[in-house]
């Protein structure tokens, strides 16, 4: 059985459009692969901390060391760590906010960032420690972003991924959306794009 993560990074839940193209993808993917499995991780809804002070050092004392509230800030970590270890492929709706990735977006990916957990340094650089698996990324932004030097969203993303060894990344773009007369255009043609994917 393949297992799905789908990760929801949008505040206005099911009703932003990076959620929506998403859930169009996993509908799809269930009805190609039924019995599939699909595990939601909301940051919205269940927001992860930001780090403090108190969240780096739990992550950097000795396991033998940590006290019961830093065995705790661990525990989750490692229970986000997982999920991505888990999944066969990995969806994420990423919409653009002040032209960066979500700020729920970025604590959680704070939390995966462990040094001999999900990366390592060696003589040659980093090397993430994660399995790579396909990752899928609906991009919604409202002005016009792609391939230009104001997109500081998927640049960003696909570092942090292939620092932990994410590397087979594809990206759906909806941009315009808060733009006149193309929006619906936009939409249309990442709708198209999802299922394509499917197709393929």
């Amino acid at each position: 059985m393949s297992k799905l993560l789908h990760i929801k990074a949008s505040v206005f839940g099911d009703n932003g459009q990076s959620n929506q193209l998403a859930t169009r993808y996993i509908d799809q993917w269930q009805q190609k692969l039924l019995g599939n499995e699909v595990v939601v991780r909301d940051l919205v809804a269940d927001a992860v901390p930001h780090l403090d002070g108190e969240v780096v050092g739990a992550f950097f004392t000795p396991e033998e060391q940590r006290s019961e509230q830093q065995n705790a800030i661990v525990a989750f970590s490692d229970t986000l760590i997982q999920e991505i270890r888990e999944a066969d492929e990995i969806v994420l709706g990423l919409p653009l906010y002040n032209f960066g990735v979500p700020s729920q977006m970025k604590a959680y990916f704070d939390h995966l960032a462990r040094a001999g957990v999900t990366f390592k340094y060696t003589e040659t650089g980093p090397v993430g420690l994660i399995d790579d698996k396909p990752v899928r990324v609906f991009a919604t932004r409202g002005g016009l972003y792609k391939d230009t030097g104001m997109d500081h969203q998927v640049p960003f993303l696909k570092q942090f991924l292939g620092f932990i060894g994410l590397n087979n990344v594809e990206v759906i773009y909806a941009e315009g959306l808060s733009m006149d007369g193309v929006k619906e255009e936009a939409l249309e043609k990442a709708r198209g794009e999802v299922d394509q994917l499917i197709s393929a």
